[in-house]
């Protein structure tokens, strides 16, 4: 079995500036210090939060759950965690 990928605490920040309802998802590049994307999704219900997400995700090859929003959940200025180290599974406590 296989474990999931999830940031950790000493996995790298990325700062990322968003905008929502694009005409199509792409990451356009860089600006100042953060990472500029656009996002199909409008930024109701967390939706171009998780767009943004799956959009890191895809394009640093990595597994959603790898990516982790960190700050600026209602902000167009987010700072996600990005991680890609597989947590071993769970092994029983037999000796």
């Amino acid at each position: 079995m296989r474990g999931r990928a999830t940031p950790s605490p000493e996995a790298p920040l990325l700062h990322v500036r968003v905008q929502p309802r694009a005409r199509r998802n792409e990451v356009v590049g860089w600006r100042d210090e953060a990472l500029w994307v656009r996002v199909t999704a409008p930024p109701a219900d967390g939706l171009a939060n998780r767009a943004v997400t799956d959009l890191l995700a895809r394009a640093l090859g990595l597994p959603a759950s790898a990516v982790a929003l960190v700050r600026g959940a209602a902000s167009r200025d987010k700072v996600f965690r990005i991680g890609s180290a597989p947590i071993p599974p769970r092994r029983s406590a037999r000796p």
